[in-house]
């Protein structure tokens, strides 16, 4: 009995599915064309396109997600014996600044980071930043 449903149903699938050539072309000829999306000038006007909808009986809540903008930027102003000046201080490797981490110092950068958001900080490229010492 479960064979004779199972042809059944195995005849009737392929009865039903029955696709041209022609009606395949036209769903690959509706893909293709150009479809109207947002603006540009709309889309750089938009504070915040992610928003997070709460439905409570009968009453939809629209509540807009801030991104947290950081009122004072990290700024890497020197480095010196694997120590950097970070924000009108000193930070050396595992010190917290911001709520980053400091995680390595280099000739020219540093690498912070806080969870998954990892921030790269740089010494400006002008070449007078270095002092030299000279001995007299």
């Amino acid at each position: 009995m479960k064979k004779i449903l199972f042809i059944i149903s195995l005849l009737t699938v392929s009865l039903y599915a029955d696709l041209s050539v022609e009606q395949i072309e036209k769903m690959i000829s509706k893909i293709h064309e150009k479809r109207e999306g947002i603006k540009l000038e709309t889309l750089e006007a938009t504070k915040e396109p992610f928003i997070r909808v709460q439905e409570e009986e009968n009453k939809i809540t629209t509540f807009v997600t801030p991104v947290e903008a950081e009122t004072v930027k990290l700024s890497l102003h020197a480095i010196m014996n694997g120590k950097a000046y970070i924000n009108e201080g000193w930070k050396s490797i595992d010190d917290t600044i911001m709520g980053y981490t400091l995680k390595y110092v280099g000739k020219r950068g540093v690498v912070l980071r806080n969870g998954n958001n990892v921030k790269k900080l740089f010494l400006h490229q002008k070449r007078d930043n270095f002092i030299k010492l000279e001995e007299r």
